[in-house]
């Protein structure tokens, strides 16, 4: 194609791979998290691979998500919504799962109930507990009730008539294993407190893709992803959850490797690398995770004189596309000293939220997408320290 738009290469059969091992691993229910990326196609393959269940967060996840899987359960697991939303979910959508980490959140899901004549029983709640841990988005800051009023909110549930249930989310790509068995812990004593007897509880995702490292700085080492998941099975029998029906929310660990991105260096200025995409379109997440991407050096045949040493690897410093002058990565691209305009770079592991956040901002918006057979992991190694090298071999 020798192209000068970014292009994403999609990989289902890797997509595949990773909802079963996922599925096969967790010991309850996988709800895809639509946010991850809701591209149609992506939901479509999703559920191809047997996901029969996702969680979602707006009206236009509740369409995108059923329109891939008419017959899919939704699960509303936004603890802050608007009522015309709460109802759309329940009168036309059949949702019958929410969560919430406030009272007012009660209020006004009852007064939608009653409105629509709905008997509470048929409803499932579930508490967000706050957490504590490490992880690349610490989502606790914005969601969750406190151990105490976790309580409370439980109490006030079944006292209603509803189902009663909890979950948490220790935050997305985590950076310590023991995160999951912190929250169960915290789980167990709510459980006790309250004196209610719980329906389900939900683990939320975290579940951490595979991505590089930056050699400059110190290498996190984290368990692979059997590891983390024979932790947590561990722990849920330790703590009594494991006889409760489980839900967990994967999304960046289902669809992080099904899709790499084609950019072309605009321009080399000195160590400074331009390329057609950024952090406005699909490398938001490795700016403001500050995530060191996998990437692939695929130069340009028409180009015959080189400078440099090719066998030499070194850091190059990323700059966007747009006119924006913060449109520069926060981690750099290790590439051959030889690299040079026109050339191009494959991306790896862009599948999660690349598409989700990216923006028209300037004009510029990536939207070519290919189909393509072998895997990204299988092609040429990715060249320097942007190996896969994150979690422990």
């Amino acid at each position: 194609m020798r192209p000068d738009v970014p292009v994403y290469c999609f990989h289902p059969q890797v997509l595949a791979e990773d909802v079963a091992h996922f599925a096969q691993a967790f010991p309850g229910k996988t709800a895809y998290a639509v946010k991850t990326n809701g591209e149609p196609f992506v939901l479509k393959a999703i559920a191809d691979a047997g996901v029969k269940t996702f969680d979602v967060a707006s009206p236009a996840e509740f369409a995108a998500a059923r329109e891939a899987s008419p017959n899919a359960e939704l699960l509303y697991m936004h603890p802050v919504k608007a009522q015309s939303d709460i109802r759309l979910a329940l009168e036309s959508y059949g949702i019958r799962t929410l969560s919430l980490d406030h009272e007012d959140e009660v209020a006004k899901i009852l007064r939608i109930v009653r409105a629509l004549d709905f008997d509470p029983a048929d409803l499932t709640l579930f508490v967000r507990l706050q957490t504590k841990g490490s992880a690349t988005y610490e989502l606790s800051k914005k969601f969750g009730a406190t151990p105490a009023h976790a309580v409370e909110l439980l109490q006030r549930i079944a006292g209603i008539g509803f189902k009663p249930a909890l979950c948490f989310h220790v935050g997305s790509q985590i950076e310590d294993p023991e995160i999951y068995e912190r929250a169960l812990g915290s789980a167990d004593w709510v459980r006790a407190r309250s004196g209610v007897e719980l329906t389900a509880l939900d683990v939320g995702g975290g579940f951490p893709a595979p991505y590089g490292y930056d050699p400059r700085r110190k290498k996190r080492i984290m368990p692979d992803r059997d590891e983390i998941m024979a932790r947590l099975r561990k722990d849920l029998t330790e703590w009594g959850f494991a006889d409760l029906p489980l839900i967990a929310e994967p999304g960046r660990v289902i669809v992080a490797r099904s899709i790499s991105l084609i950019v072309r260096v605009l321009l080399k200025k000195g160590k400074r690398i331009y390329i057609n995409d950024g952090i406005w379109a699909s490398l938001s997440d490795s700016w403001t995770g500050k995530i060191t991407l996998p990437a692939r050096f695929i130069p340009d045949p028409a180009r015959k004189r080189r400078s440099g040493n090719p066998h030499e690897i070194v850091p190059f410093k990323v700059c966007g596309a747009t006119c924006d002058s913060v449109d520069i990565l926060s981690r750099p691209f290790w590439l051959p000293e030889t690299v040079d305009t026109g050339d191009w770079i494959e991306i790896g592991h862009i599948g999660a939220y690349s598409l989700s956040l990216r923006s028209r901002f300037n004009g510029f918006y990536p939207d070519t997408v290919v189909e393509v057979k072998t895997p990204f992991d299988e092609g040429d190694k990715p060249e320097g320290f942007a190996a896969i090298e994150t979690m422990a071999d």
